[in-house]
């Protein structure tokens, strides 16, 4: 024989040996002297290097994912409140200063000394006469007084320290 007609007749013998092998040998889940016990560990690792899924996993055992932060809400964050406060607290100021000085003015025209500077009354409003001067402006440090209170009430309502308001 050839040395080629050897090798064919061999490997021929071995493809038909190696079935006869894997029949002789005892299938999954009968009864072996070498019965393996799986725990839940080893089977953590066969899932971890790919090798098998595990289905019917209670979810429990896996970390929660944590959440992402919302979007920016405006109305929970205390450094809006304090910024608004502020603003407020200037323009209510600015307004009562205002009608401190236009009701000074007026004092000092009714008792003829000179007055100095004016009041802008042209800002929505035209006081046509001293007295409706008084209460345009009056009506201004009234309506910032307002818009300060509801601010409040919204930090209030959202759990704003009341103390974050006046910048503390």
């Amino acid at each position: 024989m050839t040395h080629h007609a050897y090798a064919a007749v061999t490997l021929a013998l071995i493809s038909v040996a190696m079935p006869l092998r894997a029949a002789n040998r005892p299938h999954a889940g009968t009864d072996s002297p070498d019965q393996m016990v799986w725990t839940n560990d080893d089977l953590e690792k066969l899932h971890r290097l790919g090798l098998i899924s595990i289905v019917g996993r209670i979810d429990e055992e896996r970390p929660m994912p944590t959440s992402a932060p919302g979007p920016y809400v405006r109305t929970q964050d205390p450094e809006w409140y304090a910024e608004e406060a502020a603003k407020l607290r200037d323009e209510l100021e600015r307004r009562r200063v205002q009608l401190h000085e236009y009701l000074q003015a007026i004092e000092d025209a009714r008792s003829l000394r000179n007055t100095t500077g004016g009041i802008n009354l042209d800002e929505g409003d035209v006081g046509i006469t001293p007295e409706a001067g008084i209460e345009i402006l009056q009506k201004r440090a009234r309506t910032r007084e307002s818009e300060l209170d509801a601010l409040e009430d919204l930090a209030r309502h959202n759990g704003i320290a009341p103390g974050t308001l006046r910048g503390q």
